[in-house]
Parts: structure tokens; C-alpha cells; sequence
């Protein structure tokens, strides 16, 4: 199946290319309690998180994304809201995430506002893991933290 340039122009509309380009939190943490690198393999995206947790809630966050742009932007709009968030929320945004891009499921709700941004990806199941790498980072490092196998 090929992609013509309008399609393209599509999905990388003026909206996600911004956020792609202003990623919040990005870089690394000195001496965070836990880092997770995940990688989406069907296109070779990575992120790596430094995340503390104070409460049951992020206190810092740091994000190293090497993704396209659709990946950037995703972690663009983390990175807007994750300050302050439980693991509960980080996981029912990246369900909800899952479900608008793989189910037709409507945008995820606040305070993840700004996914919509990303509703031409839909039709590009190949870039859905990108997507989903920083939510997926996030929430893994709750459950390492909360299983108490973070590092120091």
C-alpha cells in the first residue's frame, strides 16, 4: 500500500509537527529512582525515562525520546501533564491511547488533553507503538518502582 504526499501532508499536520519540536521534560534526571528505556521494534523508536515518585504521584519526570514525529508529539503532550499524575492515570491514558488508535475509541480524556493531535495516525498501525512508547515508559516505572526493584 502506498502513501501519497496528501496523506502524508495529513498526518503531519502543523499541530503534531509543533509539539513534535517542543518536547517538555525532555532529557535525563540526575539520580532518579527508577529509568526505563523502551523500544518500539516495529519501527526502532526509543525512549528512556527518569521518573520519581513522591506520594504515589511523579515529582520529576525526564524524557530521551528518539522517535519519529508522531512518537515526538505524543511525548510532547506527556510531558504537558505528567507532573503530578498517579499510575493510575498515566495507565488509564495509555489505555484509553491504545483504544483511540486501535479502536476507533474516542480521544483520552483529561487531563491527557491533546492526543487528538494525533487521530490521522490511526490508519498507520505501524507508528501506534511509537506512539504509545512514552505512556508505556511511564507506567512501567511506577510498576518498578511500586515492586521495589528500582535501582538507586
Amino acid at each position: 500500500m502506498s502513501t501519497s504526499a496528501t496523506d502524508l501532508a495529513k498526518l503531519y499536520s502543523g499541530k503534531l509537527l509543533a509539539l513534535a519540536a517542543d518536547i517538555p521534560l525532555v532529557g535525563r534526571l540526575d539520580a532518579p529512582q527508577v529509568t526505563i528505556r523502551e523500544r518500539a521494534p516495529l519501527c526502532g523508536s526509543t525512549v528512556t525515562v527518569d521518573m520519581d515518585v513522591e506520594d504515589g504521584r511523579v515529582s520529576r519526570f525526564a524524557q530521551d525520546v528518539k522517535a519519529c514525529a508522531l512518537g515526538q508529539a505524543a511525548a510532547a503532550i506527556l510531558g504537558q501533564h505528567v507532573i503530578g499524575r498517579s499510575h493510575a492515570e498515566l495507565a488509564r491514558a495509555r489505555d484509553e491511547l491504545s483504544a483511540f488508535l486501535k479502536d476507533g475509541g474516542p480521544v483520552p480524556s483529561a487531563p491527557f488533553d491533546g492526543f487528538e493531535a494525533l487521530l490521522p495516525a490511526r490508519d498507520y498501525k505501524n507508528r501506534h507503538g511509537s506512539i504509545l512508547l512514552t505512556l508505556t515508559a511511564a507506567c512501567h516505572a511506577f510498576e518498578q518502582l511500586e515492586d521495589g526493584a528500582a535501582g538507586s
